[in-house]
Formats: structure tokens, sequence, C-alpha cells
């Protein structure tokens, strides 16, 4: 076997996972130049802190909402018809976004771009699963995140270095242009892929959920708890940390580079790991990551110890991978596509009032929904390490 052979066979790259990986890694670069600053673009639109809170909950609801049509549309046109479709959705959101002349613009256009990151998750899911064998399958989403994760790192910064340039505004608007021509590409790449339609299994939603054996339902529990740890504070985080610590956007970049360059680091160690000894301490450990970063958020001083905070951030990753492995082993390749699908519709439709509760705590304390999120990610954890057996998660 030559030297090309074994590194593609131990990373897992198959063809057609691979190019829909770069296809990942073009929509990640176009959505990160813009996507952290967000509440802050919505707070220059002059958008009430109520309202901030009320985006971060319809980006869990639609989340939530977009996953299951996504699944079906998938399993049923096929995994590439599906994935173009929903890029092509959410350029237009994008430019939906670039145009917006108050905040109600943005509201209304997250229908469009919630497209990529809701509708289709459950295809790039089944991708893998379609592709690879379940021994591979772990290292084939690590591989996957790897990719997604270099320009999630190097975006925001150039997103930071716009919006020092031309202002909230104007370097929002211009990241989101460029997020549309990075669109176009990825749908060029995505015509190079060779997918095929699998047999459509006619079932309901509920025969779906049917089929969920009891680890992947117990597992669904333990991730909604520590997701509504996250959606508290998720939209908050940014205008913590810019105003109320006034750290400046290009900083802000840096921050979330430092996380995901955490993430880079432990991901393939990590992989290889949980091969050996198991996927449950590091979907545990990716869990307790989610409880420890709000507190080391507003622990901190200034950049310096906020960089410490986001390594933290970036170790909720550890066990990510693990964790969709888990799902996709465990869901009926009849229904692959919807089975992910319900999986993220009730997880994210469950989470959805967190942001809006944060945005209230927010006016009572601008610290307070980040100790409560805190509380929720260590009952999480728990419940995790006390429902799902180490013979399914390992």
């Amino acid at each position: 076997m030559s030297r090309r052979a074994r590194i593609s066979r131990a990373l897992a790259l198959e063809r057609n996972a691979t190019l829909v990986a770069f296809v990942i890694v073009l929509q990640s670069l176009g959505e990160h130049l813009w996507l952290k600053f967000i509440p802050k673009y919505l707070e220059s639109l002059a958008a009430p802190v109520l309202v901030i809170g009320l985006y971060g909950s319809l980006l869990d609801l639609l989340d939530g909402l977009y996953q299951y049509p996504g699944g079906r549309v998938s399993d049923r046109i096929g995994r590439k018809r599906a994935l173009a479709l929903f890029i092509a959705l959410a350029a237009c959101g994008y430019a939906m976004y670039a145009l917006a002349p108050s905040w109600e613009w943005v509201l209304a256009g997250l229908a469009l771009v919630m497209a990529w990151k809701g509708l289709a998750g459950p295809s790039m899911f089944a991708v893998v699963g379609d592709a690879m064998p379940p021994g591979q399958r772990h290292m084939g989403f690590t591989v996957q995140s790897l990719l997604k994760r270099f320009p999630m790192a190097l975006a925001p910064i150039l997103g930071g270095l716009f919006i020092a340039a031309y202002g909230f505004q104007g370097g929002i608007r211009l990241a989101l242009w460029c997020a549309v021509g990075v669109s176009v590409v990825a749908l060029i790449v995505l015509s190079r892929v060779r997918l095929e339609t699998l047999p459509h299994e006619r079932l309901q939603l509920f025969d779906v959920w049917r089929t969920f054996p009891r680890p992947l339902r117990t597992l669904l529990l333990s991730d909604v708890v520590v997701r509504t740890c996250e959606g508290l504070v998720d939209v908050f985080v940014v205008l913590y940390v810019t105003t109320i610590m006034g750290i400046s956007a290009p900083q802000f970049g840096i921050l979330v580079a430092v996380q995901m360059g955490t993430a880079l680091a432990v991901y393939v160690p990590a992989a290889r790991l949980a091969n050996r000894i198991g996927r449950k301490p590091f979907v545990a450990g990716t869990f307790l990551a989610f409880a420890l970063f709000p507190l080391a958020v507003i622990a901190s001083r200034g950049f310096g110890t906020l960089v410490i905070a986001y390594v933290i951030a970036g170790l909720r990753e550890i066990g990510e991978p693990a964790r969709k492995a888990l799902i996709v082993d465990l869901a009926d390749p009849r229904v692959r596509g919807r089975t992910v699908g319900l999986y993220y519709l009730i997880r994210s439709t469950a989470v959805t009032p967190a942001a809006a509760i944060g945005a209230v705590l927010w006016r009572i304390s601008p610290s307070l929904p980040f100790y409560l999120a805190a509380a929720i990610g260590v009952a999480g954890t728990i419940v995790f390490l006390m429902t799902v057996d180490e013979e399914y998660a390992g």
C-alpha cells in the first residue's frame, strides 16, 4: 500500500466525503467572516437587547425546525441535490443581510440564512454514514471538523479587520457579500461530487422516532440540557466581551481564532484515543467544557485571561466527532438523514427559549445568565454520565 493510500485510510479520506468536507470549508469560511459579529450588527441597527435575545432564540428554533425537513429532503432527492438547494437559499439570505436597512430585515433573513446550518446538517451527517463503515466514521467526522475549523479560526480575524477598516455596518456588509461569492464557489465544487440516491423509505415522523434505540434517546436528553447551557449565553458573549470588558473587534476575532486553534489541535489525538479507550470520556469532556466556558468568561479580567477562557471554549470540541459518530452508528441506515434531522429538531427546539431567558437575566445583571449556564452545563454532564452506557458510547 502506498504512503498516500495509508494516509487516506488512516484519516478516512473517502473521495465524496472529502469533497463534501471542502464544500463545508467554503461555507464555513463565508459564514464566519460575519457570524460572531451579528449581535453587534443588530445593536448597530438599533436593535434593543431583547431583540438580540429573540435573534438567539430564533436561531435555535429554526435550527431545530429545519433539521427534520432537511433530513427528509436529503433522503428523498439525494444528498448532492439537497446540499445545492440549501447553499443557494443561504446565499440569498446573506444578500438580504447585506442589504438590511434595519434590524427587522436581519430577523426576516434568518429564515434563508439558516438553510445551510439547519437544513444541510442531516445531509452532511448522512454523507459520512453512507460512505464509511462504522469503524471509520469517527475519523471521518474528525477530518470533516478539522477542515471546517480552519476557516472558522481565520475568518473572524478577517471579519474583525473589515469592521476596523469600514465600521461595524460597512465591515459586516462587505463580509456578507464575500460569503455570497464563496457560496458560488461551493456550488462549483459540489458539482464534482458523485453521490448515489439511496432508496427512499416512506416513514412518518413518529415512525422515525420509534427507530431511535434507547442509547440514542438518552444521549439526546443530555445533549438538550448541555445545549441549554450554551443557548443562555451564546449571543451575549460578544456583547459581554466587547461592551462590558472593552475588547476590540479585532481582538475578539483573535479570541475566536484561539478557540478554533485549540479545537484543531485536539481533534486527531482525541479521535485516536477514543478509538482505543472509548467515546464516553470525550463526550463527557465536551459537555464539561460547555459548563466551564461561561464561568471562565466572567472570571476574566482582561484579554490575557480571556485567552484561557477561549482555550476552554475550544475544548468543547474534544468529543464532538465521537458524539456525531455515535448518532450515525445508532441510526437506522434506511432513515439516516431523517434520524439525524429528528435528533436535532428535538434538541434545538427544546433549547429555543434559552436565549430569550438569557436576555431577561442580562437586564437584571450581565453576569447572571453566565452563572446559570454553568450550573445547567454541569447538570447535563451528570445526566450523560449516568444515562449513556459505556457499551454504546465506547
